[in-house]
């Protein structure tokens, strides 16, 4: 099968090593990975702030940096979640109306397309560890996306997985919500890695780097001994 990657700006430009590990994975499940160095933003940002008519000229250039008829699999929920469920408010009744149905159909977080699409689970990846998981409000609420990181990471080779207390409640980020209300996302961010602590895990994985970008600055600064991980970097692990 033929995929279009696509890499979300923060991921471009604070993680890029993680939109590698995507495209091992993601070959290593047989795929052929396209890569369009045009492609930049899907649009949330200035979407979030308001700026809908700014928002709109990047999402049109996102429509047009990716061919509607072949799936698009990207490392983050948010951004699949934003295309998914706002790209149709944004051009109803356009001309761009169709084009937008399409890609919104074939557009996949990494999780659910290796899962539900491709139906692999086991990569031969190793961590010895132990390790708990966080839902991202993107994942679970946008995208509908529960089991299937689960099932990814209980494959992984000498990782032990256990649950978080309150492990749907958001972790604080929430883009813009973490610059404007500081002092509350910071105590988002507090209650999620303590919670996190309480497992004893090694490890805090997700499929949103934003969130664990969110979550280990409050860990760095605690200096406490937990370790964020994008589920990507996971499956790429030990092989």
């Amino acid at each position: 099968m033929t995929v279009q990657l696509f890499v979300p700006c923060f991921v471009d430009q604070l993680f890029p090593d993680t939109a590698f590990n995507m495209v091992k994975v993601l070959e290593k499940a047989g795929c052929t990975v396209r890569y369009n160095p045009q492609q930049t933003c899907c649009g949330q940002p200035a979407f979030n702030a308001g700026f809908l008519d700014d928002a709109r000229a990047v999402c049109s250039k996102f429509l047009n940096d990716f061919d509607p008829e072949l799936p698009i699999v990207a490392p983050s929920a948010s951004c699949v979640g934003f295309v998914r469920n706002y790209y149709g408010k944004l051009f109803d009744n356009s001309s761009l109306h169709h084009r937008v149905q399409a890609i919104s159909k074939n557009i996949f977080e990494l999780s659910e397309f290796l899962v539900q699409q491709l139906g692999i689970t086991e990569f031969g990846a190793k961590l010895p560890g132990k390790a708990t998981y966080h839902d991202s409000c993107a994942g679970l609420r946008e995208c509908h996306i529960k089991e299937e990181p689960r099932r990814l990471l209980m494959a992984v080779e000498g990782l032990e997985l256990t649950e978080l207390a309150d492990v749907e409640t958001c972790c604080g980020f929430g883009g813009t919500f973490a610059v404007k209300f500081e002092a509350i996302s910071v105590g988002m961010g507090e209650q999620k890695v303590e919670n996190a602590l309480a497992t004893g895990a090694d490890y805090l994985i997700s499929t949103d780097l934003s969130c664990l970008m969110h979550l280990q600055g409050y860990i760095n600064h605690r200096g406490a001994p937990i370790k964020t991980m994008h589920l990507a970097d996971v499956l790429a692990s030990g092989w």
